[in-house]
């Protein structure tokens, strides 16, 4: 018989450990520098294909491209939930031990070793083949091997933080583990099985390839691979956001989150849902059935539920807020909400944008909607307004309290009122440069291609003007960025104080209901998760090893 007692869901612990705090800094310290440089290449893009720009130095468009989805999607995104999911199990679950603290750091160095690898044979324009790096595009041999290098070094953190989880679950029998806590570890669970495709597709395809050992690729085995892997990538991004959203967002308001129990039911689902899907991005692909495609589809809305499950929780905690200070009308609790507490303000307008960014995933994940759109700068604009917003704004969010709380500061005025500047900034550019992308798609625009490219002057004086909105746009952008470093400087250099800023962690409405018991139980977790994985994707893979389907060898698909 249980033990549980509703106290018994958060620790005692308020604070993050100061040695932690160390690690949690230096993953942060990647963030800004990544944001400068991803978002400095992200703005000469803009620029390019507006056509009243030419790079100097014998610079190439792809190369900016390259380098800016590396280090945007990549090396900014891992380094910081590396150093949030430590910071969150570090004020939940207690400070981590000295074993699973050096995983930590080694973890760390991997990923910078790997980072500036891959980084130096982009700047030596050596890996010009975008971040998805499709075959038969062809980067250097240490390219790949950097790649590999971050990924392994998310591996070893992840490591190290899991073991923090279990250990806490060992010392504390028969209590619900902290919820921060526990989403970290669903997150890492997802990661490691997800890495695998990527992993595999680098190691035994990728770099035998470049170093010449083998002649030929398998295109489809490949690109499916990295779909495996690109899929569940994007809910990796996104589930730290949500661990804000669930678990943050209502201590900042003073009000208690809708329900512990739904958050993790959320979670697990995400978990089940997030990796049998990768096959929908190949929609329009040869040598895959369309009832495997078909049924990755139907695996992809289920991902739907757990999303609208968050958006429900996070506007029942809005109302409930907007409530206690006096809103009566339908919509009067909008009013009451607090806009200028920055942490708030950049979490809320992310939120916003995920509308239209889940409205646009809809329509990139269904078979006939996907042939309009496919392959043209709508996927690039509705990329920018799921993951460019509501996950970027929440990740400058949760950096606004995380820095201040390990470094001993203060959130005082201006380091507020840049949050503030950066939320509304930030939404003005990603707004406009989105909206162009969206509409340019729609009307057949390419993805990737810059001006000069588009074929024809009658073509491209059509879509001129999306092309300028697009420059304008990234324009603010990257005014949005210089404010989020000068934020990110005040936040580490502000007036320090005796107590460290608060991390906030809420309480639920239904703090005092006993766990479900089936949520922590991980080798029915597990097994659920390899199960799905094993009916989307056994045949299909199958199939490019046994049928003779373009794109098996060499580079037919292409």
């Amino acid at each position: 018989m249980s033990n549980y007692t509703g106290s018994e869901i958060f620790s005692s612990k308020t604070t993050v450990d100061k040695k932690d705090s160390r690690l949690i800094l230096a993953n942060m310290a990647w963030v800004a520098f990544a944001l400068l440089i991803g978002g400095t290449a992200g703005l000469l893009q803009t620029l390019v294909r507006s056509g009243q720009f030419e790079l100097p130095f014998g610079i190439g468009y792809y190369q900016l491209l390259t380098l800016h989805g590396v280090i945007l999607a990549l090396v900014m995104t891992f380094f910081f939930i590396m150093g949030f999911q430590i910071a969150a199990l570090s004020r939940t679950a207690g400070a981590l031990n000295n074993t699973e603290r050096r995983l930590g750091w080694v973890g760390f160095w991997v990923m910078t070793a790997g980072t500036l690898m891959s980084a130096s044979m982009i700047a030596l324009n050596e890996a010009t083949v975008l971040y998805t790096f499709y075959a038969p595009l062809q980067a250097h041999a240490i390219h790949y091997i950097g790649l590999t290098f971050v990924i392994v070094g998310t591996w070893i953190s992840v490591a190290g933080q899991l073991m923090r989880y279990f250990r806490w679950r060992k010392e504390n029998k028969g209590q619900k583990t902290p919820l921060l806590s526990y989403m970290t570890a669903i997150n890492n669970v997802m990661w490691i099985v997800c890495t695998i495709g990527v992993a595999s597709a680098v190691l035994f395809q990728f770099i035998p390839w470049s170093l010449g050992w083998v002649e030929t690729i398998n295109i489809t085995l490949s690109r499916t691979l990295f779909w495996y892997f690109g899929h569940p990538l994007v809910y990796f991004w996104l589930l730290p956001a949500y661990m804000v959203w669930y678990a943050i967002i209502p201590k900042v308001l003073g009000t208690k989150g809708f329900s512990d129990n739904l958050a993790r039911l959320s979670f697990v689902l995400f978990l089940f849902f997030s990796i049998p899907v990768g096959i929908h991005h190949q929609l329009v692909d040869p040598g895959i059935d369309a009832f495997w495609k078909g049924l990755q589809v139907v695996l992809t809305f289920m991902v739907i539920v757990p999303s609208l499950m968050t958006a429900f929780s996070m506007f029942a905690v809005f109302e409930t807020y907007g409530r206690k200070q006096g809103a009566t009308g339908l919509l009067d609790w909008f009013k009451k909400l607090p806009w200028t507490d920055a942490r708030f303000a950049l979490v809320f307008i992310g939120m916003l944008f995920f509308i239209p960014g889940g409205l646009g995933g809809i329509i990139n994940a269904s078979g006939q909607m996907n042939q309009l759109i496919h392959n043209t700068i709508w996927v690039v604009g509705h990329f920018h307004i799921t993951v460019g917003a509501p996950v970027i704004l929440t990740y400058f969010a949760a950096m606004l309290f995380l820095l201040p709380h390990i470094t001993g500061r203060k959130i005082d005025k201006i380091a507020n009122r840049l949050g503030l500047f950066l939320a509304y900034t930030w939404a003005l550019g990603m707004g406009i440069m989105s909206l162009a992308m969206h509409w340019a798609g729609l009307r057949g625009a390419p993805r990737r291609s810059t001006f000069s490219e588009y074929g024809g002057a009658e073509i491209a004086g059509e879509w001129i003007t999306y092309q300028v909105m697009q420059a304008v746009g990234g324009s603010f952008l990257f005014i949005a960025i210089i404010i989020a470093i000068l934020m990110f400087l005040k936040l580490i250099t502000g007036p320090k104080q005796t107590e460290p800023e608060e991390f906030p962690v809420a309480m639920f409405m239904d703090q005092d209901a006993p766990p479900v018991k089936w949520v922590e139980n991980w080798r029915l977790l597990i097994i659920i998760t390899i199960f799905l994985i094993l009916i989307a994707y056994t045949v299909p893979i199958t199939q490019m090893f046994t049928e003779n389907i373009p794109g098996a060898k060499g580079f037919r698909l292409w």
